[in-house]
């Protein structure tokens, strides 16, 4: 059984009992969150699309980290300008717990 789920504009394959780095959810470490906006379920060959989807996906979220540094480097030749710039995303760590 699997589900595709949308999590803060972007879509996820998941399934139960699997880990996965999404977008900076709230809440802390240990807290139980539910996703409700579930695009596809399949149920043991049983496929719901869209609007016949009545399914939540239950998660703990397991902490939160921060992805590789990302740097953006300008220069403008024979000009001297240079700037350097970079940033980290911001991810949490979920385990989904069920499909219901």
């Amino acid at each position: 059984m699997f589900a595709v789920v949308k999590i803060a504009g972007q879509q996820f394959k998941v399934q139960k009992d699997q880990t996965l780095y999404v977008p900076r959810v709230a809440g802390n470490a240990g807290d139980k969150v539910e996703f409700a906006e579930v695009l596809l379920v399949d149920a043991d060959g049983t496929l719901s699309v869209g609007k016949d989807v009545k399914a939540t996906i239950k998660a703990e979220i397991v902490g939160h980290v921060q992805g590789d540094k990302v740097i953006a480097f300008k220069m403008k030749r024979r000009k001297g300008f240079r700037k350097k710039h970079g940033h980290r995303t911001h991810y949490t760590k979920i385990k989904i717990s069920d499909i219901a």
